[in-house]
């Protein structure tokens, strides 16, 4: 049986979100890249235009999440999950969002699609986006607090953590020691 097909036996051939039943499609949820029935939900065609393009979208849309959130399916839950995060400034959202529950695996899944393209992003001294596991070269010397190490110019820092708290900062090994460095001292290689 085909990934469609075991999608709308599940959703009974209606969207997973809104229940409408026409232009139904799959919708694998990031930062999964495999269909299978785990990673994936069945939706309209009106719901995946608003998830890919939630610039267009109208929040009073998302009102059907209030059901959707208690889907017995937890690919379900966690699109309903990211869809009232991204839309809880409207307020109604955040009180769903208080009442639902994803055990810990489920909410970092949760957590990892969940993208906002208009986050700042970090950037290296010369505007280059910097990405988890990137390598930066230290343009300045460096001391680092609360230790005698001096990051000399010209260090190559390996596969770097970004801070999630702040722009500003990345994570890196220098001589073993994990430090804390400025993103505007930094030039991505």
């Amino acid at each position: 049986m085909s990934l469609i097909d075991q999608l709308k036996q599940r959703a009974n051939n209606a969207c997973e979100l809104c229940k409408a039943t026409n232009q139904l499609s799959v919708y694998v949820l990031p930062p999964s890249t495999a269909e299978s029935v785990d990673t994936s939900v069945l939706l309209c065609s009106v719901c995946a235009s608003h998830i890919e393009n939630p610039g267009n979208a109208e929040a009073n849309h998302w009102r059907c999440l209030n059901d959707s959130m208690w889907s017995e399916h937890q690919p379900v839950q966690i699109l309903s999950w990211r869809l009232l995060t991204m839309i809880k400034s409207e307020g109604w959202p955040q009180d769903l969002l208080d009442m639902m529950y994803l055990d810990d695996e489920a909410l970092a899944f949760a957590k990892a699609g969940l993208v906002d393209p208009n986050a700042p992003k970090h950037t290296d001294s010369n505007g280059n986006v910097l990405e988890n596991g990137d390598s930066v070269v230290l343009i300045k010397d460096l001391d680092v607090k609360g230790s005698s190490i001096t990051a000399k110019r010209g260090t190559t820092v390996r596969n770097i953590r970004l801070d999630r708290d702040n722009i500003d900062y990345i994570e890196g090994k220098v001589d073993g020691q994990q430090i804390v460095i400025l993103t505007k001292y930094v030039k991505k290689v």
